[in-house]
């Protein structure tokens, strides 16, 4: 497609797939400066978030004109190019705990008002996700309830084979889902909109202008609108007073564009995010023990990190989860290194 297979610049870091980037001859249209994404999903993944479309090829189209700011989409020779932004992501300009530039700030804020003004029914696009998983529209505790679900049984439930004994030897057992469906129930109806999920800084991509992009919509989904708020604050790690403001300015954003999409957010937000906690400690056990490979003393700044992050997510899930104590740094590092010595090789994850 190039022309130039010198061109073809890749394969591009990425958990979900596989990506390489390239330029397009002139007679394609675009000009010398635009370049596409070619993608293919990576194999034996595990998927750790609900997808709800059939694929982000088919909803960026669908949103053309009402979300600014996101990746062109074109089919050459019966394949789907993502154009690839130019520039750098948010994160690598401003880490996490740091705080977002006013002029980036606000543009994240317009994300969120546009966002909330895509109904369900406005998108004519297809789904993947199962029937349950679409519930009737403000039916914001079954729609929290589902992404609980998830989580107990495709996160936890799928693998608990390999990792049980590491969840257990970490004091997290399958009753911990019981006291986090008491901490999270009894959320406000709230109208439905579409979500991205997934807002954080590596997400958004700053070009040479200083306009802020969003990428990576494979998360996307319909519901309640506070979720999206929630992860990205959570996700984010803004500084207090920055998450305070960005609060504010999503109520007024939301109350301008989808009436009633504020109702109850003074209790409803802090339960949200105690929902993201708890996932965290689900998804991240996985993560950090896999990042170990099975090696942990000859990789010991990796044990040392990931043993901290992990007391630092457990403690916060602690509430939510009902967790009556938090081992130690120490008494989770040994609960990694233990985990290591009981693996085999791998032969295949859980791609669910």
């Amino acid at each position: 497609m190039s022309g130039d297979p010198g061109a073809v610049e890749g394969p591009l870091k990425g958990y979900h797939h596989e990506t390489y980037v390239l330029s397009l001859p002139t007679r394609a249209g675009w000009g010398d400066r635009v370049r596409w994404k070619c993608r293919e999903p990576r194999s034996n993944l595990l998927w750790f978030d609900r997808r709800c479309f059939a694929s982000e090829e088919q909803l960026l189209p669908a949103l053309r004109g009402r979300i600014s700011c996101i990746p062109d989409v074109i089919d050459v020779n019966g394949f789907r190019l993502q154009r690839f932004i130019e520039g750098v992501t948010l994160g690598s300009l401003h880490e996490s705990g740091q705080e977002i530039p006013d002029h980036l700030f606000r543009q994240i804020v317009d994300l969120f008002r546009q966002l909330v003004g895509v109904a369900a029914d406005d998108l004519a696009v297809d789904r993947r996700c199962d029937s349950a998983d679409r519930q009737e529209d403000r039916d914001t505790d079954g729609f929290l309830e589902r992404l609980v679900c998830f989580t107990e049984e495709h996160v936890y439930g799928a693998n608990l084979i390999k990792f049980g004994q590491l969840f257990e030897d970490l004091g997290v057992e399958a009753d911990a889902f019981k006291q986090l469906r008491k901490s999270v129930a009894g959320l406000q109806p709230r109208p439905f909109s579409l979500l991205h999920a997934d807002l954080h800084r590596e997400n958004f991509i700053v070009d040479p202008e200083r306009t802020l992009w969003t990428i990576d919509w494979e998360l996307a989904m319909v519901g309640d609108p506070l979720y999206d708020l929630a992860t990205h604050l959570y996700l984010m790690r803004y500084p207090q007073r920055q998450a305070r403001r960005m609060a504010k300015e999503w109520r007024l954003a939301v109350k301008e564009v989808r009436p009633g999409g504020t109702k109850g957010m003074e209790d409803d937000l802090d339960r949200l995010i105690d929902y993201k906690r708890a996932q965290s400690v689900f998804t991240d056990v996985i993560r950090e023990a896999l990042k170990l490979g099975g090696e942990p003393d000859s990789n010991w700044g990796q044990l040392v990190h990931s043993a901290l992050k992990l007391w630092r997510i457990l403690t916060a899930a602690a509430g939510p989860l009902g967790l009556d104590h938090i081992p130690s740094p120490p008494q989770i590092m040994t609960a990694l290194r233990r985990w290591c010595r009981a693996q085999e090789p791998v032969s295949a994850l859980h791609t669910d």
